[in-house]
């Protein structure tokens, strides 16, 4: 697809993924279409509690990510893709196929500028 630099929306599109653990959590959901918050801490065990209540209202503040809650003691809330969030999944796969490329590529650089020397 071919475009006029001027009317480029790709920062439009990455303001919606840009945070460490916004892809992270996109990822876990699309490997799992439905987890509970705390099915995300334990495959994030990094992420703060704090981070990963922020990370999931702005992704579901961008419609990528649909928060259930279910009116039970205790209170069971589950996330998954929405559908508009499942139309990224393309993305990812090509991102995550550029990126091994990408990694490499960079150490083939690595290697002859090694053997430059």
């Amino acid at each position: 697809m071919a475009f006029e630099p001027v009317d480029c929306r790709i920062d439009t599109g990455l303001d919606s993924l840009l945070g460490k653990w916004k892809i992270p959590v996109l990822i876990q959901l699309r490997a799992t279409p439905v987890l509970r918050f705390s099915d995300l801490q334990r495959a994030l065990p990094d992420v703060t509690k704090k981070m990963l209540t922020q990370t999931l209202r702005e992704l579901a503040a961008d419609d990528l990510v649909q928060r259930t809650v279910y009116p039970t003691v205790p209170p069971k809330v589950e996330y998954r893709l929405t559908a508009h969030g499942q139309e990224l999944i393309p993305t990812l796969d090509a991102l995550h196929a550029w990126g091994i490329q990408h990694r490499a590529h960079l150490q083939a650089l690595g290697q002859q500028g090694t053997e430059a020397k």
